[in-house]
């Protein structure tokens, strides 16, 4: 019995059971790595919105800052957005990464000054 499957590189291909099988498998890879990207977006978007508030920038520069701290420590940009999360939240942030952010949040905050007395 052969099986049809619509494809955008090849329309009608016939498959056998076993193309099917791979075909399967191949989709659920994807459909994994969809997810993994979709929970890692989210993240990335907390900390952008945690460097926004405790930095007082625009979200545009809170997104520079998490990628030059990644950057400039050679850690994923998802690893430095969970890492900000946890000290958001009062946890311990690694030297290196704090150190980075503190230099990041001063170049940004040095292009749009702020007054810090505010509440």
């Amino acid at each position: 019995m052969a099986f049809f499957a619509i494809s955008k590189r090849h329309p009608l291909q016939p498959l056998s059971t076993t193309d099917l099988v791979l075909e399967h498998e191949r989709l659920h890879e994807e459909i994994d790595q969809l997810q993994r990207a979709l929970t890692s977006h989210a993240v990335i978007d907390q900390a952008i919105g945690a460097v926004v508030t405790f930095g007082r920038i625009p979200p545009d520069d809170a997104w520079r800052v998490l990628r030059e701290v990644s950057q400039r420590t050679n850690t994923k940009v998802r690893t430095v957005a969970e890492h900000v999360l946890k000290f958001a939240q009062g946890g311990a942030l690694p030297d290196t990464e704090l150190d980075e952010l503190r230099r990041a949040l001063d170049r940004y905050t040095l292009r749009f000054p702020v007054d810090r007395s505010e509440p």
